[in-house]
């Protein structure tokens, strides 16, 4: 968070946020389709996001080490991501079926995604809608921070031609 925003934070009474570091390790991990999975980089500017959000609606921040990588909704991601459609939305949904008919893989989340999306985008469009901010972010929670998880996976590019700008997110909350 840059200085003016931890500032203004800090003036209203709110809590900072955290720098964007102390987020832990992303395997970055590749689909046996070739579709690239989760970074450091990804998960760090998620998290980033993700508690910089927090501290502008004056919630506490979650501890950088709660918020993980999760290779069970990479494996949903890279499921969807292999769809053979060219249709980038006929395996995405809470409860979708591939075009070819492949079983569901992997766990299902909050999910985002689009031309040009990092992490950071995925929680800024998480928090835009009032039915993710409550499922992600909770912000009439008085749960102990310390105590929150927040899974995260990410991929980058598809079959059977989708570049590596089109990304797909996915997240999920839980006890620690």
């Amino acid at each position: 968070m840059g200085a003016v925003r931890a500032s203004a934070a800090l003036a209203s009474g709110c809590a900072a946020g955290d720098a964007g570091v102390g987020y832990g390790a992303a395997p970055s991990l590749v689909s046996g389709g070739g579709v690239a999975g989760t970074t450091s980089a990804d998960l760090a500017a998620f998290g980033a996001r993700f508690n910089a959000i927090r501290a502008s609606a004056c919630l506490p921040p979650i501890p950088p080490s709660n918020i993980r990588y999760d290779d069970c909704l990479q494996q949903r991601l890279f499921w969807v991501a292999e769809d053979p459609s060219t249709n980038r939305g006929s395996a995405w949904g809470h409860q979708p079926t591939r075009s070819d008919g492949a079983a569901v893989v992997g766990c299902d989340g909050n999910l985002a995604g689009g031309s040009g999306y990092t992490g950071a985008t995925a929680a800024d469009r998480w928090w835009q809608s009032p039915s993710h901010q409550q499922s992600l972010y909770r912000p009439a929670s008085t749960a102990n921070a310390a105590s929150i998880c927040i899974g995260f996976a990410m991929t980058h590019g598809g079959l059977p031609n989708e570049p590596a700008s089109f990304a797909r997110a996915a997240a999920v909350r839980y006890a620690c």
